[in-house]
């Protein structure tokens, strides 16, 4: 394969496996697409204006080594679909994970990894928070987490953070990749000056919370226009 076509093929391979078992009768998940859409839309809205801006800023870039060379302003095609591709691939996994297991296991302590979470993410926020991608990272999760445990009061985050475990197998092998790994050079490069500087692997550790954010945004979105819907209904 071409090497310009890696991070395509990473977007593509990310969704192929989703995709094609989204029609799967038992467990058809095409029938949440009226659900799907609308928060994978204003989702990426979210996050390409973020990442356009952060680009623009030198948080971080991209090497045309592994692009095709189309962009959308600043950014790479390929990186506004990640932002279309991946959260669909993790609510896919999400869904399916309450599928499979019909118990929620961290149905009693969730709330408590809440909180865990909100003080982590507050203090470390504060401690770099002249660090672009972790002060707006972390303040952004720890907000949206509270919006869930005192606002909202979300019963479905137990079943997320559950999902999460999961979603982290594929992101280890596509941020892996997408920073380095198995490769000659990063496909994203990050400016370590506005991030905590700690990498798992190649994967900064900024990027489990960004990722977490995206994929909390998502499916709050996706189970409020659900939840909206059976409303309707009654």
């Amino acid at each position: 394969m071409d090497e310009r076509y890696l991070y395509l093929a990473l977007n593509v391979g990310s969704i192929s496996f989703p995709f094609l078992f989204s029609f799967y009768p038992k467990a058809n998940f095409s029938k949440e697409w009226r659900y799907l859409f609308p928060a994978l839309l204003i989702t990426a809205f979210v996050f390409i204006v973020w990442d356009e801006l952060f680009t623009q800023l030198g948080v971080w870039g991209f090497n045309p080594r592994y692009l095709t060379g189309i962009y959308l302003g600043s950014l790479p095609l390929e990186e506004v679909m990640f932002f279309i591709f991946i959260p669909y691939a993790c609510l896919f996994i999400y869904f399916s994970a309450a599928y499979l297991s019909k118990r929620d296991y961290l149905a009693s302590i969730h709330q408590y990894i809440t909180v865990f979470l909100i003080v982590l993410l507050i203090s470390t926020g504060a401690l770099y928070f002249t660090h672009w991608y972790t002060s707006v990272t972390f303040f952004s999760l720890a907000l949206f987490l509270s919006l869930h445990r005192w606002y909202w009061k979300s019963t479905y985050m137990g079943r997320f953070y559950f999902s999460y475990l999961f979603v982290l197998i594929p992101f280890f092998i596509v941020n892996g990749i997408l920073t380095g790994s198995f490769i000659d050079q990063e496909v994203v490069w990050y400016n370590n000056q506005e991030n905590l500087g700690i990498r798992v692997g190649t994967i900064p550790l900024d990027d489990f919370f960004y990722n977490m954010l995206m994929l909390l945004m998502v499916t709050s979105l996706y189970e409020g226009f659900k939840n909206r819907k059976k409303k309707s209904m009654n």
